[in-house]
């Protein structure tokens, strides 16, 4: 999907020379952080809806479900960006839990594995996504795999 991204955008002309140039932008006009510059303030109305729905997308539903001692939580689904990471996911569930920092918490896919810390969540997804959500179980002391 971000791949279509650069499709989706105007063609600009640029200049061979100087000359052609006219009005260059100074130093000052360059950006001053890495932050991507958004373009959603001149979209038309249609534009505005493919982009929500773009980011719509981007989005992923995981179900965390607690297994043997893990205390469970409240809330149980929850919308992920599909970049993040399964420790961060880690992370979150333990502050979330008011763990202990020295607690260890132990994530599983479908009940069948633990995941590196490092996969992401859209991958995760792709291969183990059902009914358009990923099932994630976690739990304090090893359970499967």
């Amino acid at each position: 999907m971000a791949d279509n991204e650069e499709d989706s955008l105007p063609a600009v002309e640029v200049p061979e020379n100087e000359d052609q140039a006219g009005d260059a932008p100074s130093e000052s006009d360059a950006p001053q952080s890495l932050e991507p510059i958004s373009s959603d303030t001149n979209l038309g109305p249609s534009d505005q809806s493919q982009t929500v729905a773009n980011k719509d997308l981007a989005k992923i539903d995981v179900y965390l479900k607690a297994t043997g001692n893990a205390p469970i939580m409240k809330r149980k689904k929850w919308t992920v960006s599909q970049d993040q990471h399964i420790g961060w996911i880690a992370e979150f569930i333990k502050k979330y839990l008011k763990l202990d920092p020295n607690e260890r918490l132990f994530l599983y896919i479908n009940q069948t594995f633990a995941p590196a810390p490092d996969q992401t969540v859209k991958n995760l997804y792709d291969c183990y996504g059902i009914d358009g959500k990923l099932v994630i179980h976690y739990c304090k002391s090893h359970a499967w795999g």
